[in-house]
């Protein structure tokens, strides 16, 4: 098996951990119901893009009830600072800067994330 840190999930994948991260378990039948709210997805497609997902190391499965339980094996946070870091090398020539100049710039952000933003940036500078 190929050990899941050297693994970029596709955005079906991506689609799917994400309900897996939310709920930290779950049925194929629950993903399948959760994934039809906002697209068209068969059921058969998504129990096979989990079975590519166990084998590819990106999920668990227990198999000791009658119904498999799948769980991520791949965290939220590690799975973003990877993806994060190839998309400022490809897209914005490895500056962070240009990233969230282009992040602000097309999307109005609240007061709240402002705020956040802004401590943020106060420890950068402290450090």
């Amino acid at each position: 098996m190929v050990t899941a840190k050297y693994i970029k999930p596709t955005e079906s994948e991506l689609e799917i951990l994400r309900i897996l991260w939310e709920r930290n378990k779950a049925t194929v039948r629950y993903v399948h119901e959760e994934l039809s709210k906002s697209k068209e997805a068969g059921y058969t497609t998504t129990l096979k893009l989990m079975q590519i997902m166990f084998e590819k190391g990106l999920v668990g499965r227990d198999d000791s009830m009658k119904i498999h339980v799948y769980y991520p094996v791949i965290s939220r946070e590690k799975t973003q600072k990877q993806l994060l870091g190839k998309m400022i090398t490809n897209l914005f020539g490895g500056s962070p800067t240009e990233l969230v100049i282009h992040a602000l710039g097309n999307h109005k952000a609240s007061p709240e994330e402002l705020e956040e933003i802004q401590k943020l940036l106060n420890n950068l500078k402290k450090h």
